[in-house]
This record gives C-alpha cells, sequence and structure tokens, in this order.
C-alpha cells in the first residue's frame, strides 16, 4: 500500500462559521482571518494505491459551478485534482473507487464534471460509495443545510449507475486494511477511514477536526448541526487517539497535513505535525 496527497486547491470561509462561539481574539492565533474575517481552507484528498486498487477519498470542491457560487469562497492555489493526479503519473480514468466522507461541496463537488449541458462521473471507471443513511439526509435536505448540498454534486452519481453504498456500522472494515468509523454531528453519519500504513493508524479526519486549531473541545464549527454531539465524539474520538498513537490526516489545514497528539495540562494538543510523506 501507498499513500498519496492530494491537493485541489485553497478556498475561504468565515473564521466565525469555523469556529462557532470561540471569540475571534483566540481563534485567530492559529487561523488568521484576513479583513473580511475570512480564513483560508485546504481541500487536501487521500490516493490510497492498493493493489490493483486506486481509491480517492474525498474530492474538493470541482469547477463546474458558476462564478457567483465560486465569488463565495475565493478559490485560490495552483494546485488541482487533475495536477495532483498527474505529478504522480495517474490520471482520473485510473482511479477504481471514489469514498466520499460526506456530501458537502467542498467534498464531493470534484465528483462530478460538466461536459456542455451534461453532467458526468469526472472518475469515469470508478464505484463512488456513501452510506444509505447519509445519501438520504444529503438528497432530501434539511432548510439549514440545503446549500452544503448541491443537486449538481450527487444526483448525477446514482443516475452513473456507479453509486455503492456501504454498511453503517462501527469501524467497519470496508477494504483490507482500511476501517470505516462514522460521526452524527457534523452531519448524519459522516464517515472517517482508518487505514492500517506501516504499522500505524492514520484517520482521514474530515470536518470532525478540520484543523489543529480546532483540538480543544469547545472549537467546534458553526456549520455542525448537532454540536453537542461532535463535542462529545470529538472528545471520544481524541482520547482514543492518544491511546492507540493514532495519525491524524487534516483535510482542510491550510498548513499541517498530519499529527499525533499528546496529553497536556489544557488538554489533549498536538505533539508532532508533518507531511505525509514523511511515512514512505
Amino acid at each position: 500500500m501507498k499513500l498519496h496527497t492530494i491537493n485541489t486547491g485553497l478556498f475561504k470561509l468565515d473564521g466565525g462559521a469555523m469556529f462557532g462561539v470561540v471569540p475571534k481574539a483566540i481563534w485567530q492565533k492559529t487561523n488568521p482571518a484576513d479583513g473580511n474575517n475570512l480564513c483560508t481552507w485546504a481541500m487536501r484528498c487521500l490516493l490510497i494505491e492498493d493493489g490493483n486498487k486506486l481509491i480517492l477519498v474525498d474530492t474538493g470542491i470541482g469547477d463546474k459551478q458558476n462564478e457567483k457560487f465560486f465569488s463565495h469562497y475565493y478559490l485560490h492555489g495552483d494546485d488541482t485534482m487533475e495536477k495532483s493526479l498527474a505529478a504522480l503519473g495517474f490520471n482520473s480514468a485510473d482511479i477504481t473507487d471514489v469514498f466520499l466522507t460526506h456530501l458537502h461541496f467542498d467534498h464531493v463537488g470534484g465528483a462530478i464534471k460538466r461536459e456542455g449541458e451534461k453532467l458526468l462521473p469526472a472518475f469515469k471507471n470508478a464505484s463512488y460509495w456513501s452510506n444509505e443513511k447519509h445519501w438520504q439526509w444529503a438528497v432530501e435536505p434539511n432548510a439549514r443545510e440545503k446549500a452544503s448540498f448541491l443537486k449538481d454534486n450527487i444526483l448525477p452519481i446514482q443516475e452513473s449507475g456507479q453509486l455503492k453504498f456501504v454498511e453503517e456500522k462501527e469501524d467497519l472494515e470496508w477494504q483490507p486494511n482500511i476501517n470505516i468509523s462514522f460521526a452524527y454531528g457534523h452531519t448524519d453519519a459522516m464517515m472517517l477511514p482508518k487505514i492500517n500504513y506501516k504499522g500505524k493508524t492514520i484517520v482521514y479526519m474530515a470536518d470532525l477536526l478540520p484543523s489543529v486549531g480546532h483540538l480543544p473541545l469547545p472549537y467546534v464549527m458553526a456549520y455542525d448541526m448537532f454540536p453537542l454531539k461532535t463535542l462529545t465524539e470529538k472528545k471520544s474520538f481524541l482520547e482514543e487517539a492518544v491511546v492507540n498513537d493514532y495519525i491524524l490526516y487534516l483535510e482542510h489545514d491550510s498548513v499541517n497535513e498530519c499529527c499525533t497528539l499528546q496529553q497536556t495540562e489544557k488538554g489533549i494538543r498536538v505533539a508532532e505535525t508533518f507531511n505525509l510523506a514523511a511515512l514512505s
């Protein structure tokens, strides 16, 4: 097995929304905001090369939405899905599986491309993996979360016939050396891959822990549907991660790709930060 970082670009989101009830005077020390109160975030996907499988975890925001949509998120940086795959000697047709942690637009947008008037799978040879509970949550969204679930990103996956569901089962073995944990605070039935890699467990954090700046327990996003549930899930996971010496792979941290944790007087905090390539 080989793991590869797939950078798909940077975007901006409101710092207050990203840190909920935590005052700006505190969170801006780790995530400085610009004059519009916007912080920069990564859209860092993961490529798992294992035998005849080439598995992509999440897909970034994509490029098919209109100019007005993208004007809200200030996309920047030189990285794209295509460039990142090409740098490794791959292209979209090589992907065998696309694993979607959840269906918010910054995680699933790159799964579908626009060709003229048609919306088609960006990875034509891949199976697309979600779970039935989250899928139903996304296609029949609540009013608060509706803006994050864009039909153009989601429905064409099912229409293509490439959609598959994993079983909603805690610590599910999805593939050899890849287990799935579920979290329900950010959105219903978000999935976190836990990968056994070179004797370590690497956890793709999705939106349970967007950045190292979110490690303190009260630092919970206003975007979360059930923030108290997130707090409980985060506390439990961080304790598990310290005991088991997990490596956390951070999807949205614009500076840090990976980190390990340690117990301190202030609670669980970062022990080390490093790039995924340091493990190879």
